[in-house]
């Protein structure tokens, strides 16, 4: 059973979450305060639900502070309506994914459920493949779910290491975002290219010698991105 860490601190949203997901049998920890959140936080929780504008320690705090102590934890944020830049940071202190309020039954369980389905996909590729890709100075351990350069290992999200693991496949293929988007989020995702610029940008800050100059991922202007793994 999924196990999801719900942060929000005004009472009637929560119980508005809880009772949706209770509903579809995921198994739920709530708490009120970013400071409450991170005293319930631990390596059983697989999802962590993180509301922005909280009192006290805030969930970009709680987020950044997960994503350190819990790389492959799935981090969805709760942003507010026409708040751009609140999704931005949250993509950028490692979420995975954001959903505006207010929101409906039908789009938090929409947005669950596709993380769960690509944490699932990346726990069966654990199991199930022991193959490397290999792409200039990286290495993709698929069994371990580690990425090498110049063998020493990069931490990546679960997201990331998807996304890495998809351009290795198509390596000095121009790739298209819908494509990005489609393959890593999944063909059902309500979103936008923010997400796939995010979180290159947060890869290249990890693999790039320099990342204002990027050449490992290059970008294609007017259509989306292609990786060279040589680097040449």
């Amino acid at each position: 059973m999924t196990k999801i860490l719900v942060l929000e601190d005004e009472a009637s949203i929560r119980s508005f979450i809880l009772v949706n997901l209770k509903r579809h049998n995921f198994e739920i920890v709530e708490a009120a305060s970013g400071e409450e959140a991170l005293e319930k936080l631990d390596g059983t929780i697989d999802i962590a639900l993180l509301d922005v504008m909280l009192p006290g320690i805030s969930g970009f705090e709680v987020c950044k502070r997960a994503r350190e102590q819990y790389p492959s934890l799935g981090i969805i944020m709760l942003t507010a309506k026409g708040q751009e830049e609140n999704k931005i940071e949250g993509l950028e202190l490692g979420a995975d994914d954001y959903i505006v309020k207010p929101f409906s039954p039908k789009e938090l369980l929409a947005r669950i459920n596709a993380l769960v389905r690509r944490l699932n996909v990346a726990d069966k590729q654990k199991d199930t493949q022991d193959n490397q890709i290999v792409s200039g100075k990286f290495v993709i351990l698929q069994d371990e779910r580690k990425l090498l350069k110049d063998g020493k290992e990069i931490e990546l999200t679960p997201i990331e290491f998807t996304l890495v693991k998809y351009f290795m496949e198509n390596a000095n293929k121009a790739v298209h975002r819908d494509e990005i988007l489609n393959n890593v989020w999944g063909y059902n995702y309500v979103g936008d290219f923010k997400i796939v610029d995010v979180n290159i940008r947060r890869i290249r800050q990890k693999i790039e010698d320099d990342p204002s100059n990027p050449k490992y991922i290059e970008k294609v202007w007017g259509y989306g991105y292609r990786w060279w793994g040589g680097g040449e």
